[in-house]
């Protein structure tokens, strides 16, 4: 039987248009904006989805930097920069990612840091790149069935 937790569950959210550049996006009960900056036409009522993408692979590192840190005082601080493609297709080119780990952390404990995030299932994903399949299809009518 396959459950919520297991890996082969699929996992699912949603995004709706909300208007201008603005999209909600839901999973599991959250819900959070995603924008443009002004500067692209958006209101910047929230990160842009490149930003989320970068902050993906950001705030895994930094999980299982704190897993490898164990029960140690203080948590790892994650500082990320990244360059944009000069040409198309666009994309983001250069992802760089900076664990700072607390003062007196062990030369022991940095090497279980760096093994945890050997784990990051994000940085995983993105070394052995998913099957993706995108599709348009036209909304259903309300009461109509989608086939």
């Amino acid at each position: 039987m396959v459950t919520s937790s297991s890996p082969e569950a699929a996992k699912e959210l949603t995004v709706v248009w909300t208007g201008g550049d603005r999209h909600r996006v839901t999973v599991r009960g959250h819900q959070f904006l995603v924008d443009q900056p002004r500067c692209d036409g958006g209101d910047d009522a929230g990160p842009t989805p490149v930003e989320l993408f970068v902050a993906s692979l950001a705030s895994c590192v930094s999980h299982y930097a704190r897993r490898g840190l164990g029960s140690s005082d203080g948590g790892p601080r994650v500082h990320c920069t990244w360059t944009m493609s000069a040409a198309a297709p666009w994309r983001v080119a250069t992802i760089d990612l900076d664990v700072d780990l607390p003062p007196g952390t062990s030369p022991a404990r940095v090497a279980a840091v760096e093994r945890a995030i050997g784990h990051c299932t994000v940085h995983n994903t993105l070394r052995d790149l998913p099957e993706i399949r995108v599709g348009a299809h036209v909304a259903a009518m309300a009461g109509a069935s989608r086939s």
